[in-house]
């Protein structure tokens, strides 16, 4: 049995297929005057000459839809309206309901798949610009793992590079070579601060630092060595704010700028071998096809500099290399923000020259945008610089403990510091994530975390309602097992939202976008509201009482399965 609908897709697609013949669509979609709509008629009409009405009673004629529907009509000029039967939903709901899965079936082609995210800077405090990528990333590697797929998590830190010279220099300046692994995050960026206004200002420093990335990267053992000290130190400060986030990235998830380093050669070597490299004054770049500058020369990838140095493009080609080849990775997310789209562009363009990414391996940039204030600002702190995420998560979690306090005072204190951080971090992430990613948003505290609106405390409230049903019914509701019985309207109303839970998982999995997926759930906690609302559970009789059970233990199920692959707790008492 596979979801409800596709089920009704694929009978109507082939009634309509009878009718008009293969490319005819039944543009099938949930709507508010019944359950669904199909308007395939009204593109037909035209194609055909023919009135598009009677091209839909043709199809309404032709489609096995009783097992299904229990009212087919055709409305206005050609419009198809669908009415679910609630024996199908009961039916259906109850099957949903003993499954451990939600009948959300595993991928038909499991791929082994690395997502690159996160992705903080050594000897930096991570800010507002580091949300995004962690929260999306993490998301993406719980959905595409419950689906099925050999996921792989990658942190891309900055931890090689010139700017370790300048910051190796002045930790020997300052005789802190003891002391570099207990250092807060904030002393870590005062010490990042200090050694670059120090190479800014100083001549003699910024010679001593250059001359330190030769001794880094040619092995020099006191400077690897004071360099593993720097990267320890900020290791732990990274593992905090991802406790904090709940995130699954771990010490074992890092694969640094530094991994790729002693394999530039060979990349190099390998692009030159194929002939892909040309001299650029002294530099040897890569002119990918189908890039150009504003005056239509074509637009230089640089592989070495002319003084034999790599940037940025040699570590990306190289991780291309290693990741389809020694790793074997069938598609690669880089989840990356959108003002890096035509870097990446380029070296999957250059990768695809190299023949390190062909059709059956993939490189995807799961873009994003930025994040705003209330004036459609970049976010930043009153000095005017990124806003930290120490800082922004503190806030978060202040206000969410207000917000808890007010609604939940019989919570012992311990119970509510616990909800308001659950509910503090789900805010700060349903808010990312409920947004379509490729656009900017506004971050707004009160709007986030707020019991009311598109907000992961309203669906997290609705998960935590049923099970105040059970404690208050003195059931247990982990052993109800249906069935799930539909006779009320808003019982219909809740099952049919909670059967659309298979397809949305899945889009979400195919498409990499999770605005669809938040909108579900709360869709579902608005159905659950008012089914609360209109729905006695407790007090209905037996047999009633039961099926109302099984169906809000159906709704807790999807709740909680869907909140977790967004990276969010779902509390039982708020």
């Amino acid at each position: 049995m596979g979801s409800l609908e596709a089920d009704l897709r694929h009978r109507l697609q082939s009634a309509f297929t009878a009718v008009a013949g293969d490319g005819a669509d039944a543009a099938l979609r949930r709507s508010k005057v019944a359950d669904y709509q199909a308007d395939g008629a009204l593109a037909l009409g035209g194609r055909l000459g023919r009135v598009p009405r009677r091209i839909a009673e043709e199809v309404v004629a032709a489609a096995d839809l009783t097992p299904l529907c229990r009212h087919v009509e055709v409305a206005g000029p050609g419009f198809i309206n669908l009415t679910i039967a609630d024996d199908t939903l009961g039916a259906r709901a109850t099957a949903a309901l003993t499954d451990e899965r939600l009948r959300v079936e595993l991928t038909a082609a499991p791929q082994r798949i690395i997502v690159d995210y996160s992705a903080p800077n050594v000897a930096k405090e991570m800010h507002v610009g580091h949300l995004r990528s962690t929260v999306i990333g993490d998301a993406l590697v719980r959905l595409l793992e419950w689906v099925g797929h050999d996921v792989r998590r990658e942190n891309h830190i900055g931890d090689w590079g010139t700017p370790f010279g300048m910051l190796i220099e002045h930790l020997v300046d300052v005789e802190e070579t003891d002391g570099a692994g207990g250092r807060s995050a904030a002393e870590l960026t005062a010490f990042y601060r200090a050694a670059s206004t120090k190479f800014a200002d100083d001549p003699d420093f910024a010679r001593r630092a250059r001359e330190r990335v030769v001794l880094l990267q040619n092995g020099d053992g006191e400077t690897r060595e004071l360099w593993s000290r720097l990267v320890a130190s900020s290791m732990v400060y990274f593992g905090e704010v991802y406790r904090r986030l709940d995130v699954r990235l771990a010490s074992d998830d890092v694969v640094g700028e530094s991994h790729y380093h002693d394999d530039l050669p060979a990349t190099v070597a390998e692009l030159d071998g194929l002939g892909l490299l040309s001299d650029s004054d002294g530099a040897l770049c890569v002119f990918p096809d189908g890039f150009s500058n504003r005056h239509g020369d074509p637009l230089p990838l640089i592989v070495q500099k002319s003084d034999g140095g790599f940037g940025y493009a040699s570590t990306d080609l190289a991780t291309i290399r290693q990741r389809f080849g020694e790793l074997g990775a069938d598609r690669v997310l880089y989840v990356v923000g959108l003002p890096q789209r035509q870097h990446l562009e380029m070296v999957f363009a250059a990768a695809r020259q190299a023949g390190w990414l062909t059709d059956d391996r993939e490189a995807v940039h799961v873009g994003f945008g930025s994040v705003l204030d209330r004036d459609r600002r970049l976010l930043r702190s009153r000095s005017g610089e990124a806003v930290t995420l120490t800082d922004l998560l503190d806030e978060a979690l202040r206000r969410a403990a207000a917000a808890v306090a007010d609604k939940s005072p019989d919570l012992t204190p311990e119970e509510q510091t616990v909800v308001a951080t659950q509910v503090g971090i789900g805010a700060v992430k349903y808010a990312d994530l409920a947004n379509e990613r490729h656009k900017d948003y506004v971050f707004d505290y009160d709007r986030m975390v707020a019991f009311e609106g598109a907000t992961a405390p309203y669906i997290q409230y609705a998960h935590a309602r049923i099970h105040s049903i059970s404690r208050r019914g003195g059931v247990d509701l982990a052993a109800v097992t249906g069935p799930v019985v539909i006779g009320h309207r808003r019982e219909h109303e809740l099952a049919l939202e909670l059967l659309g839970f298979p397809d949305v998982v899945a889009n979400a999995a195919d498409s990499l976008e999770l605005h669809p997926l938040c909108r579900h759930l709360h869709d579902v906690a608005v159905a659950f509201s008012s089914f609360y609302d209109d729905c006695p559970v407790l007090g209905a009789e037996p047999e009633v009482r039961r099926a109302r059970l099984a169906l809000c233990l159906l709704t807790a199920r999807t709740l909680a399965q869907g909140l977790d692959l967004l990276g969010i707790a779902a509390p039982r008492r708020m």
